[in-house]
């Protein structure tokens, strides 16, 4: 008869082993240079193609550079994208088998979804320090200090971690990688519904809300205010736009204690 674990070693048990298998992510993609490649080639492309091609058509709201102004929005997308990508790799591992192995092991039931979401926080952190090298190149840089700009960046490492929880759930409940990977699309209405790119005060009234309320507008505009870059806001913003920092802190927490929780019961169930 086996005995349950004290919860302070079932904790500790969860994060050996989620670490254990975040090694393993880290080392598959050095496995596959041509995904890092992609990675670090898309700050580059996004800069290029929307504070080049298209900033010259945008007035930024109280005046300024655009590509200041944008800057925060690309690095904010970086919190989003954790979503697709930890979810086509769990839909990978769970349909061809990989997660059916690791339960046939003495692992803690979180381990895999821990080790997924621990890779994606440090592929994260490359990928949000190509842009960050890629900004300062075309002239962004921050305005208020260093403690400012260390919690602009806390805020985006943070929110994109809740993010990835997110990813887990749903690559678990998805049929298969193929499926997931047709899911990725529809993704891009939710970057472009939002301030990261143009202001909303132009769009109607419906879709502004929409907008407004979108956890990417509230870690744009956290990061516009804690950088010091140009955006001012409207006359009537709504609530996460007038308290972006704090809003931010809510998705994140809410996004984790809605999500931990179901990806651990999708992943008992995957398992049935």
């Amino acid at each position: 008869m086996t005995t349950a674990r004290p919860a302070p070693q079932r904790l500790r048990w969860t994060i050996t082993d989620g670490l254990t298998l975040a090694g393993r992510e880290i080392a598959r993609l050095k496995a596959e240079p041509g995904q890092i490649v992609a990675a670090l080639a898309f700050p580059v492309v996004m800069v290029v193609l929307f504070g080049y091609v298209f900033g010259s058509a945008i007035q930024v709201p109280g005046g300024g550079d655009y590509r200041e102004y944008l800057m925060p929005g690309l690095f904010a997308m970086v919190s989003i994208t954790a979503v697709q990508g930890v979810m086509t790799r769990m839909a990978a591992d769970a349909s061809q088998g990989v997660m059916d192995r690791f339960r046939s092991m003495p692992t803690a039931r979180l381990a895999v979804p821990f080790g997924q979401t621990g890779a994606d926080a440090l592929v994260g952190l490359g990928l949000l320090a190509a842009m960050v090298g890629t900004g300062l190149i075309v002239g962004w840089q921050p305005h208020r200090g260093a403690a400012a700009t260390a919690e602009a960046f806390l805020l985006i490492v943070l929110l994109r971690y809740a993010m990835s929880w997110v990813g887990v759930y749903l690559g678990l409940v998805v049929k298969d990688d193929q499926t997931a990977a047709q899911l990725v699309p529809l993704f891009l209405p939710i970057t472009m519904l939002s301030n990261a790119f143009v202001p909303t005060d132009g769009m109607p009234a419906w879709l502004r809300l929409v907008a407004d309320w979108n956890p990417l507008s509230a870690i744009t505009a956290a990061s516009r205010d804690l950088f010091g870059n140009p955006g001012a806001r409207s006359a009537h913003p709504a609530w996460p736009m007038a308290h972006p920092v704090a809003a931010v802190l809510l998705w994140s927490v809410a996004a984790l204690v809605v999500f931990v929780p179901l990806a651990a019961r999708a992943q008992t169930r995957r398992g049935r």
